[in-house]
């Protein structure tokens, strides 16, 4: 059980029926555009070559409206324990499971974007109390990004990771956790850097699925494989980066539509679940529509599409090209995720204590929700690698 005190409160998520009720009628009242002018029969990836296809999002927008159940989700986040705390003016929402056992250590788990705390409701559980009494077990703390789900939107600039990942050292410490592992993949994987490269007095080791390398790396002495990983994450850089820079750019402008139109906001968000998981064509061959419905709907109901879509204009140059990572670290590059194509010996430039270095045979950007087993028992792994390497 979380210890509360003045700087912890419990909390508890309830839309209104008010809201849920606008929220179907917004979507039985939505206007659609013409379908894409490059319709292929499923399964084809090619077939998102302009977005989101038509027949996919009618297919989503009608279950949403009509068979998807928020309170369910509401349900399983009071069940896992929500609380909110306010640090440098700033209110910050927060999952905490803590462990029965007595040998379990804290760790921290950051989301990015378009994801959200939706990412680990199905795996926060079996992290805090494994069934083998010999696999490593931990007090899960999985706070909300700043402008995301319940965490307050900053009516001020300044909230990029390197905050962000002082605020998290802050919350495990009124939690009670001075010392604590970390992980992240996205902007969580840039909020774990931090806390590993600025933090080593509270942070045993890390975790993440996104490895940064410093800027000015070549590909001389990479693997014709390496070569031709980095050659498809520049591709996507070069032309499939649009999101970003809208986001980095404008996100007020885009943010007047995530806010206002459901069925843009699911567009939007579902092109990059799409895009991003290891799938053949849609990613609904891993991922629930259930599961992508709480992470949308969150957003939704929470009124944060501009505001998480501001992280990108925060921190517009990701890391600082001077940090290091000294902490043990334990890194896994799943061949779905494009942005986990770094090399090894790039990552070892930045990552300077490389414990455990995963190259699984499925899953992409969403591990959590794709391969949630595997995405389990490889925190395990790599967390207890990573303390082994801390004593």
């Amino acid at each position: 059980m979380t210890h509360l005190s003045g700087d912890v409160q419990a909390f508890e998520s309830r839309a209104t029926d008010a809201e849920l009720d606008d929220l179907r009628a917004r979507l039985a009242a939505a206007r659609l555009p013409e379908p894409e002018t490059v319709r292929r029969p499923a399964p084809d990836p090619r077939r998102w070559d302009q977005g989101v296809p038509l027949a996919d999002l009618v297919d989503v927008v009608d279950h949403w409206r009509t068979a998807y159940d928020w309170r369910a989700f509401e349900a399983r986040l009071d069940g896992i324990g929500q609380f909110r705390t306010t640090i440098d003016g700033l209110g910050i929402h927060f999952l905490h499971r803590r462990s029965p056992r007595a040998d379990a250590t804290p760790l921290v788990v950051t989301h990015g974007w378009p994801g959200s705390i939706a990412e680990f409701v199905d795996v926060v559980d079996e992290l805090a109390d494994p069934p083998d009494p010999d696999a490593p077990a931990f007090h899960v703390v999985v706070p909300s990004l700043p402008g995301f789900g319940y965490s307050d939107r900053p009516a001020t600039t300044g909230w990029g990771v390197e905050k962000t990942a002082a605020a998290w050292v802050e919350l495990m410490g009124r939690l009670g956790y001075d010392e604590f592992v970390a992980h992240g993949g996205d902007w969580g994987g840039n909020v774990t850097a931090v806390l590993g490269g600025r933090f080593p007095a509270h942070v045993l080791g890390i975790h993440t699925t996104l490895a940064l390398a410093p800027p000015g790396m070549t590909t001389d002495g990479l693997t014709t494989e390496e070569r031709r990983r980095t050659e498809e994450t520049r591709d996507f850089w070069l032309h499939h980066r649009a999101y970003a820079t809208q986001q980095a750019t404008r996100p007020q402008t885009i943010g007047y539509s995530l806010v206002d139109s459901p069925v843009g906001l699911l567009a939007w968000l579902l092109d990059k679940f799409a895009e991003w998981s290891d799938t053949v064509d849609s990613p609904f061959e891993t991922i629930s529509r259930d599961r992508i419905l709480d992470d949308v709907t969150l957003y939704w109901l929470t009124r944060t599409g501009a505001s998480a879509a501001r992280i990108y204009a925060e921190s517009p140059g990701s890391l600082d090209p001077d940090l290091r990572v000294d902490v043990p670290s334990a890194l896994t590059m799943y061949p779905g995720d494009i942005e986990s194509r770094t090399p090894r010996a790039w990552a070892d430039r930045r990552y300077r204590r490389i414990v455990r270095w995963t190259e699984p045979e499925r899953g992409g950007h969403f591990p959590s929700l794709e391969v949630p087993d595997f995405f389990v028992e490889d925190l395990r792994a790599g967390l207890a690698a990573v303390l082994a390497a801390s004593r």
